[in-house]
C-alpha cells in the first residue's frame, strides 16, 4: 500500500523541497498520482509514494502535513555568502549545497539544474553554501 493511496483533493501536505501545499488534482492512470500546488506558486506532480517530478530525488519528499517532523531538518541561515568562483569550485568538488524553495539545504545534485542556473544568473549567491563538515563525536574524558 502506497503512502498516498487515500489522498483527496484539498488535503494539506508538506514537501521537503517546496514547503506547505495542497493537493489540487489526482490522476488514476498515470505514473504521477497527484498534483500539488505550493504556497510559493510551484505546481509539482508526485508519485503515490511522494516522490516529486522535480529534481533528482529517489526518496519520499512529500508528506501529509500532520505526519511530518521537521526537528532534524537543516533550515539554518547562510553564515557566509560565497563568490561565484567559490561556488564553481565547490560544485566541481561535489561539496556545494543549495537552499530549496522550502528553505531546506540539499546538494545541488538533487535540485533541477534550471533552478540552480536561474539562481546563479540572478546572482542569488546567498542561496548556496559549502556542505558542512560532519560533527565529530565528543570524546569522553
Amino acid at each position: 500500500m502506497a503512502y498516498f493511496d487515500n489522498v483527496k483533493v484539498g488535503d494539506a501536505v508538506y514537501g521537503l523541497v517546496f514547503g506547505p501545499g495542497k493537493v489540487s488534482q489526482i490522476f488514476d492512470n498515470s505514473h504521477y498520482k497527484i498534483m500539488v500546488n505550493f504556497k510559493n506558486d510551484y505546481e509539482v506532480p508526485y508519485t503515490e509514494d511522494g516522490i516529486p517530478g522535480w529534481g533528482h530525488f529517489s526518496k519520499q519528499t512529500l508528506f501529509y502535513k500532520n505526519d511530518i517532523d521537521l526537528t532534524d531538518v537543516d533550515f539554518s541561515p547562510v553564515s557566509k555568502i560565497l563568490s561565484i568562483k567559490k561556488i564553481i569550485k565547490l560544485k566541481e568538488k561535489k561539496r556545494l549545497q543549495v537552499r530549496l524553495p522550502s528553505g531546506i539545504w540539499k546538494s545541488v545534485k538533487k535540485a533541477e539544474s534550471a533552478y540552480v542556473e536561474d539562481l546563479l544568473e540572478r546572482e542569488k549567491y546567498h542561496m548556496f553554501r559549502k556542505k558542512p563538515q560532519k560533527k565529530e563525536k565528543e570524546k569522553e574524558k
